[in-house]
């Protein structure tokens, strides 16, 4: 199917509510789109404006309603979360001998979180940041403090959590914009996080999510970048939710990428479909959820060549409907509907 017919169905469906709640799970099953395995999680959002429709609400979850949010998210199919951050703002989102913590109304949601995932079946990316200046990523990886504090908290957090079954791997949330190439101090932030990262848990895998996805130059040098760089997976940002690419553009850009991946046989190669687009200016209003017809056909086009599709993000952007933990905008129940209604698990 061409993708403007492919497209006006959509439109039409969605327009006169024709279609079946099963339509995404039929088109899934067509093998035109890859189902979402993954998103993108967070307790509170790390940029105020943008976390505007559901931070308040994530702040006063309790420890039941943590809980109960993993379990749904579990039934919708989703098979990995990933934490966003495990501190931000010099305060962390766990009980820590290193900083203060939070004022949730949950004392501990990582662990809470992290024991539902055992119960329902979910794998855990755990972060190793943000403790610095979450908007100046290229100091927080040169600046040998924030290191020395990256390592102890990766310690900690090890000691703390990494028993549990769900703890599946580590994400590096500090990234890079890749102008063409990957730049070396970016590489060696990555490995040296890695390196201490199978030191704690030699059986976890390790996750990063580059931006500048367009901008990639695909040729050997970049190739020579990926064989050095010591990472499990590589969920390139489609950067459509940040008005970066569009729609039409992305395709090309992950088969540029699958080749070089191809040619690297290192990290493999995922998505980090960005469901969400501005209310207002970008970059400088609250995050919506986007249009679920251009969420359609942003799986569409990275799903020829990727592993996986991972979403950025179910948190505050999905919500099932009717359900009492319900945290985002209004127009989130939407994307589930249209999204994961008809891929849920059986209860």
């Amino acid at each position: 199917m061409h993708r403007r017919s492919f497209i006006n169905l959509l439109g039409l469906s969605y327009a006169g509510s024709l279609l079946p709640n099963n339509f995404m799970n039929e088109l899934y099953g067509n093998k035109n789109i890859k189902p979402v395995e993954g998103s993108w999680f967070e307790f509170q959002h790390h940029s105020i404006v943008e976390g505007k429709y559901w931070d308040s609400t994530l702040r006063n979850f309790t420890c039941d309603q943590w809980e109960r949010k993993v379990k749904e998210i579990s039934e919708a199919g989703i098979k990995y979360l990933v934490l966003l951050d495990v501190a931000v703002y010099g305060k962390t989102f766990y009980p820590s001998a290193l900083l203060p913590k939070h004022q949730l109304a949950c004392e501990d949601p990582l662990e809470t979180v992290l024991s539902a995932a055992d119960k329902y079946g979910v794998n855990f990316f755990i972060s190793n940041d943000f403790f610095g200046e979450w908007t100046n990523v290229d100091i927080m990886m040169k600046d040998k403090e924030v290191h020395s504090l990256r390592v102890r908290a990766m310690n900690e957090v090890a000691e703390k959590y990494s028993h549990h079954s769900s703890f599946y791997g580590w994400y590096f949330p500090n990234e890079t914009a890749v102008d063409g190439h990957y730049r070396d101090f970016f590489i060696s932030y990555v490995n040296s996080c890695s390196m201490e990262a199978r030191r704690l848990t030699p059986a976890a895998k390790t996750l990063i999510a580059p931006y500048g996805t367009r901008l990639v130059k695909a040729d050997d040098e970049f190739v020579k970048q990926l064989e050095k760089l010591d990472v499990s997976f590589i969920a390139y940002q489609d950067e459509i939710g940040v008005n970066k690419t569009k729609v039409e553009e992305s395709a090309g850009f992950f088969r540029n990428l699958f080749r070089a991946h191809e040619k690297a046989g290192r990290a493999r190669l995922w998505a980090d479909v960005e469901f969400f687009r501005f209310e207002g200016e970008t970059y400088k209003s609250a995050l919506l959820p986007a249009p679920w017809e251009r969420v359609v056909a942003q799986l569409e086009a990275v799903s020829p060549y990727v592993d996986k599709i991972f979403i950025y993000q179910y948190t505050g952007l999905v919500n099932k409907p009717g359900t009492d933990i319900f945290a985002g905008h209004p127009d989130s129940a939407i994307l589930y509907e249209k999204i994961f209604r008809g891929k849920e698990k059986k209860k």
